[in-house]
Parts: C-alpha cells; structure tokens; sequence
C-alpha cells in the first residue's frame, strides 16, 4: 500500500482548486491557454515556485517529461524566430550545399520558411549578396531534335497555353543530351503540364523513337489515364515524335498529338526549363566516366525535382505536393 502524507493530500487537493478556478476565469482569447494540455502545462509554469511541478503534474494528469517538452519546443520556436545574422547564413549555405546551388534567393527564403525559419526576404537576398551565395547561371536554348523531314506533321494545339486545370490533359515530351567520356547519353521525358511533375523517362545511347515511346510507355503505365480524358501530347517536330510507330502508340493510348511551330523553342518552353534547371543545378561542372554515372546522377535529379524541388509556378512547392493538395481540395466521390 502506497503512503501518502496529509500534507501532499492537501496540496494536491489545493493545486486540483487553484485549477479549476484559474480556467474558469481565464478568457478564450488567450490562444496559448485555450486548449486543454497547453492551459494545464501553462498552469504549471506559473505556480512552479508554488508546489513542485511533480505534484502538479499528478493532479493535472500530465507527464512531466510532455511537460518539459512543450517548454523545449516553445523555446525552439522562439529561437527560429529571431536568428542571428551568423545562424541564418548557416542555414542558408547548408541549403545551397543540398541544392547544389540550384536556388537563388527567391527559392531559398522560401526553403526557411518551410523549415519554420521565419526571416525576411529581404534579409536572405543581402546574406546571400554579401557572402556571394548565388544561383548557377542558366545557358541559352539549343534545338535537339530534327525537324527536317517529310514525315506527317501534327497542328500545334496547345498554342502556349501551359495553364491546365487538373492532371493528365496535356503531356509535354521532349529529348536533350548529356556528355559523357563514352559519348552522348540522351534523355526523354514526359512531362504533365498541371503539375509539372516528369511522369515519364528514357535514357538511351542513341535518339532514336524508341527512346520517346519508351517514355510515353512509362508516363502510361505510371499514370493510367482514362481514354476518356481527351488527354493531348505536345512536342516539337522532331522525326521521333512524327514517326509512325510513336504515332501509333498515341493512337492506341487514345492520345491527341500537338507539335510546335517549326524553330520556335518557346513552343515547348516548360521542357526547356526542366532541361536547364537539370543542367545547370546537377550536370554542369562534372565530368562523367560513363553513361551508366550520368544516368545515375539523371534519375537521382529527376526523383527530387518531382518529391523535392520547389517549383515557382507552383507557388514554391513540388510537383509532387502540387497535385496531391489539388487531390485533397476534390469533392469525394459517394459510394455506389
């Protein structure tokens, strides 16, 4: 049987009263103190040099290990909130350093921010200024594929508008090219234009169409779409995407082609930018031994870019949390 003293009845009898009446005559206003656990640890907090936190604990049905770490994580938040110069540097290279320096300072701000840094935009720019943190530059446009051929041409359908409303209406592919010491490794992607999210990919040794339909293949099998979803695939009009074999594959996919006008790179313009983001913030600056390496490096990229990689179009999110919070905010469908 557990003894227990009339002086620790008492007080627990005292601490449970004090309790009471402190809730009933704190206001709803204070949003500390308005849900029921905080309220009790705020309670605690302040009669501490009243009766031992131990007891108030007992009477108040909490931990006191949940106890002190409530106050730790306060603490914590706090701290995030006002960083020194020398703490927001810290995070702001060991972002650069995750990135590759991938991000400017746009990016980065909004990077702290998802991390729970509360800092000014304008106080990240002059860090990064100062210390000469950049973004990698981005290198000019040069057309990959060949247009120069008699086979049929599709109209140009899409006509630049890359705003869609929901996922798997429009797909974008298109091919860019990797250096390697055993030569060029290309690359093929199939990209949806609602998310930006690259659903689909190829690398091969050579450009021929097996390496689109390959993609294609992959995009189809990822995503499943209905045939019933008028579903449209834009490309430029390279001989891969115009051959009769990738032709037919769209055809038994149920899927509508669209090419760009000839020469005119900003026909396919987010492609453009998902190769040079790739490039710029993985690619450049190394040298590959082999393929094998430089696909390795590829697909690492490409995985992150779609979980990862903030998106400006995207109101600084993935691609990947791009569409599920469009997924979240859809009426569910009643049972049958």
């Amino acid at each position: 049987m557990i003894k227990v003293k009339v002086s620790e009845l008492i007080g627990l009898s005292v601490v449970h009263r004090s309790f009471q009446q402190s809730r009933a005559e704190t206001p709803c206003s204070d949003g500390v103190l308005r849900k029921g656990i905080g309220m009790k640890y705020a309670f605690i907090e302040r009669h501490r040099r009243v009766w031992p936190i131990s007891v108030q604990c007992r009477v108040l049905g909490v931990s006191i290990a949940g106890y002190h770490e409530h106050f730790i994580r306060l603490a914590s938040a706090a701290q995030r909130r006002h960083l020194s110069d020398d703490a927001l540097l810290v995070h702001i290279k060991a972002i650069h350093a995750e990135t590759r320096g991938g991000y400017g300072w746009p990016r980065t701000w909004k990077e702290l921010l998802a991390r729970g840094l509360r800092v000014g935009k304008e106080r990240v720019q002059k860090r990064m200024q100062l210390h000469g943190i950049r973004a990698k530059g981005k290198r000019r446009f040069k057309v990959t594929t060949d247009s120069n051929h008699d086979l049929p041409i599709s109209p140009n359908l899409l006509n630049r508008e890359f705003v869609v409303a929901q996922p798997d209406k429009v797909w974008v592919g298109d091919i860019t090219y990797i250096a390697t010491d055993e030569g060029w490794l290309f690359l093929a992607v199939v990209i949806d234009l609602f998310s930006r999210q690259v659903v689909g990919w190829s690398l091969r040794h050579d450009m021929k169409r097996d390496i689109v339909i390959d993609a294609l293949r992959m995009a189809w099998f990822k995503r499943h779409p209905s045939k019933q979803a008028s579903l449209m695939f834009h490309s430029d009009r390279g001989s891969q995407y115009a051959s009769k074999d990738f032709r037919d594959v769209l055809k038994g996919y149920g899927i509508t082609s669209s090419m760009s006008r000839r020469g005119n790179c900003w026909n396919n313009a987010c492609s453009e930018t998902l190769f040079g983001s790739l490039k710029v913030e993985r690619l450049y600056g190394q040298r590959f031994k082999t393929r094998r390496a430089a696909k390795d490096e590829t697909i690492a990229w490409l995985l992150w870019y779609n979980r990862t990689r903030m998106h400006s179009t995207l109101a600084y999110i993935s691609p990947v949390q791009f569409e599920q919070n469009w997924l979240a905010n859809q009426p569910k469908q009643a049972n049958p």
